[in-house]
Formats: structure tokens, sequence, C-alpha cells
């Protein structure tokens, strides 16, 4: 089944997004000169979710990229929930007292988030009131507990993580007498996400995961060329720290069972996300909640076995580790990804095509071809195709499908294959899940002028 060109093309873009951050009388004081995002489904639907949105009250700018498994809707609940339990976190306190005296009196809210979304960027318009109602208790919390000191966004981050999955675990548990909301809330609690959070204001990036998508720095160097600066680390059995961090947090006696076949229990890859609560729950409450939840829980399967071992719960947590960025006039883009992208790209490569993307400029590599026996005829053609791709005018208005198309359609020689790529773009959904995961891609690209300035004035 062959994808014509024009065919490939209205797949890649279906999903894309750009917003472009407005000047201000021709003075541009955002360090973010915008963004471009895309999603391509291998799962139907697609379990990768993706957020932006302006911080109104604060200066700033919320990023996100939520990667789901088990289902989508606790992926779709921290998309639409996450990025207000942060800037309620970061208000001060006045403006959480004015916003609570509003809704005591009924007034018109101020607005905390203006978001940037694609219109197939679904909100569930049933559960509004009820999660309205727990953010609110949030910043009730926050009025009360208030010592007068400025937030530290690090900490606020950190916070507004663990609070949303603690209500999402409370709503799950108390329930809801409307059906519908009830089972919604119990799908949220059992299925899981990961978070990667990007917070840009001026000059101090603020990134926070959870679980393992990433946050990568695209910075250029003096002599044009690209590289690659990680801003998160996976959490997963390939990183060591987090294996030992598990590992402490539970007795010595369970140490063979905690971690198996590289997934947490034996079974999950992540080991840290919202939601999961097969994996935080005791088991008494696990089958409290699903004995009394609604029948399409008890025929769920997923939700009735105890993972094996279970002995110490949690196992899981949804705190995120938090790494700070003080930005440079060299640092020219910010990528955030679902693990889709980076299973199939090394973040080097990623630099370059985004960076060769973003300045309209091929830094000339001599052809590597590594090992492989290349005819003339080879030869040829690879520099033919270099030329094309040069002297036409990239193809992609939006960086992020620029990415994905290399994600899924480059060849052994780094050069996008159309042939790969339309036939990697029409396997069936039952086929695609088995070569390739959903791939979620927000591209920020930064205004080094500014950057510049905020540093000077420093």
């Amino acid at each position: 089944f062959y994808l014509t060109p024009p065919q490939v093309n209205s797949i890649l873009k279906a999903n894309e997004y750009s917003f472009k951050v407005p000047e201000f009388d021709g003075k541009n004081v955002s360090s973010i000169l915008g963004f471009d995002s895309n999603q391509l489904p291998a799962n139907a639907p697609i379990e990768d979710r993706r957020s932006a949105a302006t911080c109104l009250q604060t200066r700033g700018m919320l990023l996100g990229v939520f990667d789901g498994h088990a289902g989508c809707a606790c992926a779709q609940a921290v998309s639409e929930r996450l990025f207000y339990y942060i800037a309620v976190s970061l208000l001060p306190h006045e403006t959480l007292l004015e916003i609570e005296n509003a809704v005591e009196s009924g007034r018109a809210l101020l607005p905390i988030l203006q978001w940037h979304k694609h219109p197939n960027d679904y909100f569930s318009k049933e559960a509004s009131k009820l999660y309205f109602n727990s953010l609110r208790t949030y910043w009730q919390e926050l009025i009360d507990l208030n010592s007068g000191e400025t937030t530290d966004v690090r900490e606020a981050l950190i916070n507004a993580f663990k609070r949303l999955d603690n209500d999402i675990s409370l709503e799950a548990q108390v329930g809801d007498p409307n059906s519908f909301l009830n089972y919604l809330v119990l799908r949220v609690a059992f299925s899981g996400s990961t978070a990667c959070v990007a917070h840009v204001d001026g000059v101090d990036l603020h990134v926070a995961n959870t679980g393992d998508s990433r946050a990568m720095l695209g910075v250029q160097e003096e002599d044009g060329s690209w590289s690659a600066v990680n801003l998160s680390y996976d959490h997963n059995a390939q990183n060591e720290h987090e294996v030992e961090r598990v590992k402490m947090e539970h007795p010595k006696s369970e140490e063979k069972s905690l971690v198996k076949q590289d997934r947490l229990l034996g079974l999950l890859m992540p080991f840290r996300a919202f939601g999961d609560v097969k994996f935080k729950w005791s088991i008494e409450l696990q089958k409290r909640v699903v004995e009394s939840g609604p029948d399409q829980l008890n025929d769920n399967e997923y939700t009735k076995f105890i993972p094996p071992n279970y002995y110490t719960p949690p196992y899981l947590t949804a705190e995120p580790e938090v790494i700070h960025h003080k930005l440079r006039p060299q640092d020219k883009f910010l990528v955030l990804a679902t693990d889709g992208l980076w299973e199939t790209m090394h973040r080097q490569d990623v630099a370059r095509i985004v960076g060769e993307y973003l300045t309209g400029v091929h830094h000339q590599q001599p052809i590597a071809v590594g090992g492989y026996k290349v005819t003339l005829g080879q030869m040829h053609g690879l520099l033919t195709e270099r030329r094309a791709r040069i002297s036409s005018v990239f193809e992609d208005q939006n960086a992020a499908t620029h990415l994905i198309r290399h994600a899924v359609g480059n060849n052994e020689f780094g050069t996008v294959d159309h042939e790969r790529l339309s036939k990697m773009l029409s396997l069936p959904e039952e086929l695609a899940r088995m070569y390739r995961d959903d791939i979620t891609i927000i591209v920020v690209q930064f205004n080094s002028h500014v950057i510049g300035a905020y540093q000077n004035e420093e």
C-alpha cells in the first residue's frame, strides 16, 4: 500500500500546531519566540497528550508532554489539570485571596492560564466541576499555609505534581454519585501517565520530569554546529540512580523482585508516573474500590489483578525531578518529546535536524556511509538528494512535523526515505504499535536577543 507524498503530508500534518508569541510595540519581552508541536498516533486512540499555556498572573510559559499507559484517561486528566496546579502554586498570596473571594461572592474569576490548543486537544467538560473543586481546595490550603515567602519555582513544580497525583487518587477513593463521572475518575486513577513539563520565565528554564519522556536543549556552537544538552533523566531501569532509589524505599527482602526484566515489579516501564494506583494503594483499598465501583470496572481484567510480590506499597511516585537552567544566547531551542521520539533518534541528531531546520542552513558534513559498501551510482544518488534537499524550501512549516518525518522515515544514511515513510504511515492500527510508539513533540524557539539583553542587565 503506497502513499503519495501529498497523502504522507496530510497524515503528518493532521495534528500540527504553531504559536508565535505576540510582540509588544515591536519589542518582544518574552524569551520565547514561539513553539511548534505535533503528534503522530500509533495507538488508537492515541495515548499521548500535550499542553501549552501562558501564565497570566505570573510571568512565564508552561509546556508539557504526557505519555499515557493502560489507556489515555490519566494522560488526558494530567494534560488539562497539571498547569492549573502549577500556576496556583506560583501565585502570590494576595492573588490567591482575590481568586477565593471572587468564587465566594460569585464574581467572575481572574483568568489564570491562556491555553494554546489544537482543535483536536480535548477537554473533559463533564469533570470540570469536580476538577475545579479539587483545585479550589488546594488553593484554600495554600492560603491557610501562607508563610508570606515568595514561592520557589522548583518547590512549586514538585508540590503541584504531588498534589495533583494525590487528588487523582482521592477522587477515585471517594467516587461520585454520577455513574459516568465515577467511572471516569476510576479510569484516570487506574491508568497512568508520565509528564515532562517546562516552565520558562525570562532566562530561567525549569524542567520537571516524571517518567521517561525527555527534555533537550539545542545549543549552537561558535562554529555553527549543533549540540544537545539533556535537561531530564529517564526514570526507568536504565537509570542506575533510579533503581537504587526504588531499592532504598523497600525492605532488603524485596530486592530481587522490585525490578524484573527492566520493569517495576516486572510490569511497569517508567519508575515514576501519575495515576497507576495499582502500584500505590494497599491491596485492601484496591479491592474495596473495585468491588464498590461500577460494573465496567469489574469487567476490566487490569483493575482486578494485584501485581506480583506486592508487599510494601507505594512502589511508584509522581514526584518530579526538577532541573534548572539559565538560558544563554547560544541556547536556541528546547525539545520536549515522549519516548516515541527518543526510541528512534539520538539526541545529537535531533539537535542537528531541528537546528538546521530553524536556521535553514545545512552544515555540510562529509557524507557518512558507515561501513556500507556504496556503489558510485548510490553515492551519486545521495549527493543528488542532498542537493535537492538544500535547494528545496523545507516542505514542513512546523519544526515538530519535520522531526517526526525524520523519526519515522530516516534510512541508514540519516536521510528521509519516502518509501520507508510511506510504509510506516500506512501500517494498519494493530501493526503500527509493533513498529513504533505514539510520538508527541513540542519545539520551543528562544529569542537570543532578549536572552542576551537579560544577561547584560544582570
